[in-house]
Order: structure tokens, then sequence, then C-alpha cells
């Protein structure tokens, strides 16, 4: 459930002062279902093979290291990439501003235009957008370009991945390292109850309850799980595992 903001004087202010908050909600919700998918299926394939606890101990605790830091290596990556995109792009309406401040009062004119504005408004607005140039580069990238600025760290962006790709994906992997009896009926009620944790963790941030986010998260992580299984239990049906 989306949480909603007070709007006394004393609390906007703060909050716009404060800037925007980083949440890296889609660092844990990726890293962790793809975390708990990829490790479970492995060890899902591995056990539907029929291989040896401790083959499926060494390849889950091989994905983890290596798979998870692909996945915050590629968080690292993207994240970048946004920021490296917006100062291109910046620095670019930054030297058509120098260059062509008509041309681009002329477009500012025209996307208020766009927007509905009264035509014996539009040159008052511009000139107020204009006044700050910094503002008026700020507020061009969101109009001409649909950005803005980046707030997440591409390191710590891969950071959260990373931890998140460990820590749900650790759950399939534990009843095998502790060489626990009914370990793989264990793997899977703790592979599935982390999926509804995610799912659940999902709703602050979503307007379904959390049960629904759950479920969904469940569903599709269970549904991934499963063909991992029957690929592995498959092959060694035909003689290949």
């Amino acid at each position: 459930m989306i949480k909603d903001h007070d709007h006394t004087t004393e609390a906007i202010a703060q909050r716009l002062n404060e800037g925007p908050q980083s949440f890296y909600l889609k660092e844990w919700v990726y890293g962790g279902i793809d975390g708990v998918v990829t490790t479970f299926a492995i060890v899902a394939g591995v056990f539907g093979a029929n291989l040896s606890p401790v083959i499926v101990v060494i390849l889950g605790l091989a994905n983890l290291i290596a798979d998870g830091f692909s996945m915050a290596a590629g968080a690292y990556s993207a994240t970048k990439a946004d920021h490296d995109n917006y100062t291109r792009l910046r620095k670019r309406e930054e030297a058509h501003i120098e260059r062509y401040p008509e041309g681009e009062l002329e477009e500012t004119r025209q996307i208020l235009t766009m927007k509905g504005i009264e035509p014996e408004d539009v040159e008052k607005v511009t000139q107020a957008i204009s006044k700050n140039k910094e503002n008026w580069i700020e507020w061009m990238m969101g109009e001409e370009y649909g950005l803005a600025k980046p707030s997440h760290s591409p390191f710590q962006s891969g950071l959260h991945t990373f931890i998140a790709f460990i820590v749900c994906g650790s759950a399939p992997v534990l009843p095998f390292l502790l060489n626990a009896p009914h370990a793989i009926e264990l793997a899977l009620i703790l592979s599935g109850i982390t999926f509804i944790i995610i799912g659940s963790l999902k709703s602050l941030w979503s307007i379904k309850p959390w049960w629904k986010e759950g479920a969904e998260t469940f569903l599709i992580g269970m549904f991934a799980a499963g063909m991992a299984f029957a690929i592995g239990y498959g092959l060694k049906e035909i003689g290949l595992g």
C-alpha cells in the first residue's frame, strides 16, 4: 500500500528540501527473485537428475557467487548508463540554450501550448521558466526527453542487487548445506516463503494488497522452479542424467 504524506506547510517544506528519496526496491525485487529462481532451478534440476547432494551444494553456492556478481555488474552498468545518458543530453541541451536561445524559447512556448496553457499566458510562463538557466535546463530535460535526474547511485544499485541475490538465493541451497533431512522439500518451502516475502514487500510501493503481491510473486517463482525440476527429472528419465 502506497503511504501518503503530510501536507502541512512545515512537512511540505521539509520534503522538498530533502529532495527525492532513493528506494532500491527494483534491485531487491529483481535481485531477490532471480536469486531464488536461478538457485532453486539448479538445486531442483540437479536433484531431479538424482545427482549427489554435494553437487547440489557446490553448484548452488557457485551460482550464488557467480550469478550474483553478474547481476550486480548488470545493475551497476545499467544505472551508470542512465547517468551517462542524462549527462550527455543535459550537456547538449545546455549548449543549445547557449547557442540558440531564441530557438529554445520557441520550443518552450510550443511545449507549453501543447500542454494546454492559454495563449495569453504562454509568454509569461516561458519567461518565468527561462529566467533561471539551471531550472530551465532541468525543465527541458523532463519535457523534451522525458528524463529526470537519476537518483540511484550505480554502486549502490549493484550492491543492493548483489545482497538481495545472495540473501534470497541462499534459501534453496540452505537445507542441503546443513544436510537437513527432506532437503528438497525444505528448499521448496523456503523458496516459496521467500517469494511471498519479496512480493509482500512490493506492496509497500504498490496499490495491491500484500497478499496479492505475495501470491503473484509466489506463482511466478514456483512456476520457473517447477520447470527446472521437470527438465532435470526428464533428462534423467531419458538417460542423460
